[in-house]
């Protein structure tokens, strides 16, 4: 099984204790950035990006590198899981390339190499960013269909949202911030990225042939404010989990 998305699914495998040495998971990777080229001239530093930790550092260098496609087809899945939580990130554009302006390229440092430092920076709100991102998915929905890559996958879209309140563990509920800091000093609405996130969904069940969906009902969707990735809007309760994870077929 693969993931192409984020924490909010590979969290599932953490929250029922299950077995990941069959699991890829690529995340930290927007859709535009996955299927475009590096930018010219760009050359990545030898060791480990400065203060992430490992899996944070495999997921931007495989963004900047561009080899989560290849990965991705070379582990030949019998199931993909998509999720577009990660689809929040501002894009790096120009220099023949795209990359993802995640918080692990801002927190390495490497936003400062050549040419990253010269990109035009895009929002994922901005008008431009649709323009990029729906021929993405078109490349994307391709691999599935007959002769293409990973035509023997099965694609299941998780539709995660952002929580507009968090539950505590005794069952009190309290509004979150509408808005989010996505990187340091940029923040995004709840609103218009679960807007955007739906228009998202519905693309992705248009144009994605076999497209499976799992979604969790509202009454599920809080924040957990004591979830080991700290509060936010897409760190869920357990009870989101464990109704995902059955919709996927898990015990």
């Amino acid at each position: 099984m693969a993931i192409l998305g984020s924490c909010v699914t590979r969290d599932l495998w953490r929250m029922a204790g299950a077995p990941t040495d069959d699991l890829l998971y690529i995340s930290r990777t927007r859709l535009p950035s996955l299927f475009a080229r590096a930018p010219e001239g760009l050359v990545l530093p030898e060791g480990p990006p400065p203060g992430l930790r490992p899996n944070p550092a495999k997921a931007l260098r495989t963004d900047l590198s561009k080899t989560g496609l290849d990965a991705l087809v070379r582990f030949r899945p019998d199931v993909i899981i998509l999720d577009f939580i990660d689809e929040r990130f501002d894009l790096l554009v120009g220099a023949g390339g795209v990359v993802t302006a995640s918080w692990e390229l801002e927190t390495s440092g490497w936003d400062a190499l050549p040419p990253l430092r010269t990109l035009r920076r895009l929002g994922p709100l901005a008008d431009g960013d649709a323009a990029l991102w729906t021929p993405a998915l078109a490349a994307l929905a391709a691999l599935f269909t007959p002769g293409g890559a990973l035509s023997g996958a099965r694609p299941v879209l998780h539709a995660a949202t952002w929580a507009g309140a968090l539950r505590t563990a005794s069952g009190q509920v309290q509004d979150l911030d509408p808005d989010l800091e996505i990187t340091p000093g940029r923040r995004g609405s709840r609103a218009a990225h679960n807007a955007r996130l739906a228009r998202m969904h519905a693309l992705a069940r248009a144009v994605i042939p076999g497209l499976e969906v799992v979604k969790a009902p509202d009454s599920l969707i809080f924040s957990d404010p004591d979830h080991v990735w700290g509060l936010s809007p897409f760190h869920y309760v357990g009870d989101y989990y464990a109704e995902i994870w059955r919709q996927l077929g898990g015990s």
